[in-house]
């Protein structure tokens, strides 16, 4: 089924309150993360500085891109696999053309659990630069609310994820025996792996949209996250032709976003368990988590990974941009994900094909 005929599904949706409160019920969690659901819930009521905050990082996503080839390339790490700092042309799609349509930025999470790391620490891990290789940050003259915003909205994106995993904890230690008390939430709070992915999709051009018409998912290649949760806002939709993206003095401040996506196909699609393909919609001031395969090991199969893709804007009017930010929780390397396998040999499965989708 093409996604531009695809229905849009409704994601369950709970307040943050409940979260908070431990109230979610297990019913509800089913219909979110069990075998027959979208693998998805949606949170809203969340803090009042969460939607500057989203403004400013997602903004953030365009003011890079406007830097030039030479300075985003310094903020390139090939040791990394390019899994670290700016990376776009390295992936490559389905189809087997370079992804160029979209630039990605990636930051280790570490700080979260220390303001001093910038990576999850190397010692016994040298065949995983992805997870210890050092952040690079934009230079704060260029892009100055860049690394305060993104940490800020990430940590706010980690702790909320952490109430979803304690309700996760409340059902698998009810449904699976020998679970350990608190095990996913304590992953998710200890983790130095989580990783982070602010999203710029390239207005698109005519020729790009040439090359992506054989295959909707091309835009973000159909893939299963193999983190536990993975946190995402909604994108932001620009007009770059109305309001061109400028590094000057204001470049500190949000961008004037679109009130709604001119092509009613673009974003989150999701593969369900009949094999239908269904939209998911994420408002503006809610925060979505998708089940990823690490969850899905850990829970013995209760809670299912879904595969999902990402599809762009194309119009015929305009220079319309798609800005977006996930964050995938992980657990750390040396954490055993099922008896006898450690998140480390995990990903080095995952990842063998060095596939941008695998973090």
């Amino acid at each position: 089924m093409a996604s531009t005929q695809a229905p849009v599904a409704q994601a369950v949706t709970v307040s943050l309150k409940d979260l908070e409160n431990g109230t979610v019920s297990f019913d509800t969690l089913t219909a979110a993360f069990g075998p027959s659901s979208l693998g998805i819930i949606v949170v809203k009521d969340l803090p009042p500085h969460f939607a500057q905050l989203r403004a400013q990082v997602l903004s953030n996503a365009s003011y890079l891109a406007a830097l030039s080839d030479k300075e985003l390339e310094s903020l390139e790490s090939p040791e990394s696999k390019y899994l670290v700092g700016w990376s776009c042309g390295k992936e490559t799609l389905k189809s087997g053309h370079f992804d160029t349509l979209k630039g990605s930025y990636y930051v280790n999470c570490a700080f979260y659990q220390d303001p001093t790391l910038d990576s999850a620490p190397a010692d016994g891990f040298p065949d995983l630069p992805q997870y210890t290789a050092p952040n690079i940050w934009p230079p704060t003259e260029k892009l100055p609310t860049f690394r305060t915003s993104v940490e800020s909205l990430c940590s706010l994106i980690i702790q909320t994820a952490s109430l979803v995993a304690a309700s996760c904890d409340k059902y698998a230690e009810a449904n699976i025996p020998d679970y350990k008390p608190g095990y996913l939430q304590r992953v998710v709070e200890t983790s130095l792996t989580t990783k982070a992915r602010l999203l710029h999709y390239f207005p698109s051009t005519e020729e790009a949209q040439e090359e992506t018409k054989v295959d909707d998912d091309d835009w973000c290649a159909t893939h299963i996250d193999h983190g536990c949760l993975t946190g995402l806002t909604s994108a932001m939709f620009l007009d770059e032709e109305a309001t061109p993206v400028a590094l000057d003095s204001a470049a500190s401040l949000p961008l004037t976003e679109l009130p709604q996506s001119p092509d009613p196909s673009a974003g989150l699609y999701i593969k369900s368990r009949t094999g239908d393909i269904v939209k998911v919609n994420i408002p503006k001031d809610c925060l979505a988590f998708q089940t990823g395969e690490a969850l899905q090991l850990i829970t013995r199969g209760k809670f299912r990974a879904v595969p999902h893709f990402v599809k762009g804007a194309k119009c015929d009017t305009g220079r319309i941009a798609r800005n977006t930010l996930a964050v995938f929780t992980q657990p750390n390397l040396g954490e055993e994900v099922e008896p006898g396998l450690t998140f480390a040999d995990f990903a080095r499965g995952s990842c063998a094909e060095e596939s941008l989708n695998c973090i």
